[in-house]
């Protein structure tokens, strides 16, 4: 009976021993922080239209008392030109300038720096872009209206004068259109034909 018991016993702790034993569960591993997606790189004019807007808009937020974009007029964007001279480096020489009219002077005078209007007639194109883009309605948009127009044709002018550097308009190539110029041909064989059927 004691060795029976004992092999049961021992059947008992190989049994046990035989038994799979409890595998540990793996530690759940900590979530990583996604990083937001890389917003979409900007264009060199698109990066510039931002920044030109944004120097704009503090123009306006700086005036006493600041003025919304919403109540911006010509006038504020006269000013706003004006006030972008102080920033220029093109020597604009002045009536009296022994150098006025010249294109490359041969020394060096106090006429001041300015905005050259290629520069102001390419902002206003963004900052006009920009009012849309940001709400503006087109019909009010302040930055196509006609004293802008006006201001920006008086820069050309007095510049091309002052630096004696006339302003060439580029000349629009015409598309010729295909059609056109065959009916053309077509009414010339028409045109001889019945001549000398006149003629006949």
């Amino acid at each position: 009976m004691a060795s029976s018991s004992s092999n049961k016993g021992k059947g008992i702790a190989e049994g046990s021993s035989s038994q799979p034993q409890p595998q540990s569960q793996p530690q759940p591993q900590p979530q990583q922080r996604q990083s937001p997606p890389n917003p979409p790189v900007l264009s060199r004019y698109e990066s510039q239209k931002r920044r030109d807007w944004n120097t704009f808009c503090q123009y306006l937020r700086n005036q006493q008392p600041p003025v919304h974009i919403s109540q911006c007029g010509s006038n504020h964007i006269l000013d706003f030109l004006q006030y972008l001279d102080q920033f220029g480096k093109t020597k604009v020489h002045v009536h009296g300038c022994v150098f006025f009219g010249q294109v490359e002077p041969p020394g060096q005078c106090n006429c001041p720096l300015k905005q050259a209007w290629g520069s102001l007639d390419a902002l206003i194109g963004r900052l006009r872009a920009a009012y849309e883009e940001n709400g503006g309605l087109p019909e009010r948009n302040p930055f196509a209206g006609g004293g802008i127009r006006v201001f920006l044709r008086e820069v050309r002018d007095s510049q091309a004068k002052a630096r004696g550097v006339p302003y060439k308009k580029r000349k629009k190539k015409k598309k010729r259109n295909p059609m056109r110029s065959h009916d053309d041909e077509g009414g010339g064989t028409m045109g001889t034909s019945s001549s000398s059927n006149l003629q006949s």
